[in-house]
């Protein structure tokens, strides 16, 4: 394993002492926002992993080789560079193979991190079945590794740009345990309710533990979704939200855009739309990543 997956020593060294340990996906720096924001985002979710007692790791491929855990300069090439692949499932292999640069999606990371032995993970949002799927067959890898991969993925539920209901049907569908932190009322992204309801709750990190360690023992080999919704404070609308996405989505069409192109696009015409977007999404990935390390902390 050591020919293609580099561990940090911070982060080998929790591992080995069995401590409390944070995946974080690279994506949202590479792709998700604009330099500098990209990398202060990434250093500010590290630091509250920190604040929380645990220990982060970013994941990337940088050279060909997989990081688990990326040092400064690490975090700086990926907030930089130009033609950064985005892996997923597919070609994250290819991009060892290739000894390419790529930054990992929801899908991506939670394979590196299962490889690593980390068990909990903090994203801003998962992906999941687009609008108009019945023309474009567009539905995000993410969910079928959920179905596959036993890591905790704590998100402020599915982004806001998708069809939420389709979304979580596939998630039943394909065994994915959901649950609301807090709420019966799947929150996303951008919104703390979706309109789409669930009906198991975990109230505390410890609960969340708890279920987690019970389907291990179950042998139920699939992940968990666990759905924190952003601070009221931060919230914007459904309303508002929506009206932004059609005009995004009308914009993605003229312009054709499509694959792994599409969610970077659509999200960057919202933030151009409603610029305090950005903040919002700042602030909720910090939420979920200070849920995951007291979740880790229980495991």
């Amino acid at each position: 394993m050591k020919s293609i997956m580099e561990i940090a020593p911070e982060v080998e060294k929790a591992l080995n002492n069995s401590e409390p340990v944070v995946a974080l996906e690279s994506t949202i720096i590479s792709h998700g926002m604009p330099y500098p924001r990209n990398l202060e985002t990434a250093i500010l979710l590290e630091n509250e992993i920190r604040l929380h007692g645990a220990t982060p790791a970013t994941i990337a491929v940088i050279g060909g080789k997989i990081k688990i855990g990326l040092n400064q300069k690490e975090l700086e090439y990926m907030a930089k560079a130009k033609n950064i692949l985005k892996l997923s499932r597919m070609d994250l292999p290819y991009a060892v193979s290739k000894s390419l640069d790529g930054a990992t999606t929801v899908a991506a990371t939670m394979i590196c991190a299962k490889m690593a032995g980390i068990k909990v993970f903090a994203t801003g949002g998962v992906g999941g079945v687009h609008r108009g799927v019945n023309e474009t067959f567009d539905i995000s890898a993410d969910l079928f590794e959920l179905s596959k991969t036993s890591v905790i993925v704590v998100s402020a539920g599915v982004k806001s740009i998708l069809d939420i209901p389709k979304t979580l049907e596939l998630l039943e569908t394909l065994g994915v345990t959901v649950i609301g932190y807090g709420t019966y009322d799947f929150p996303s992204f951008y919104s703390r309710s979706s309109g789409s309801k669930l009906y198991m709750k975990a109230d505390t990190p410890e609960e969340v533990a708890n279920l987690y360690k019970i389907k291990i023992k179950m042998e139920i080999k699939s992940g968990m979704l666990v759905a924190n919704p952003i601070s009221k404070v931060h919230e914007i609308s459904n309303n508002v939200i929506d009206k932004a996405i059609d005009k995004a989505l009308e914009m993605a069409k003229k312009s054709k855009i499509s694959g792994k192109a599409m969610t970077p696009f659509l999200l960057s015409k919202i933030v151009e739309q409603i610029p305090r977007a950005l903040e919002s999404n700042v602030h909720l990935a910090k939420s979920n990543t200070a849920l995951a390390a007291e979740i880790s902390k229980k495991l």
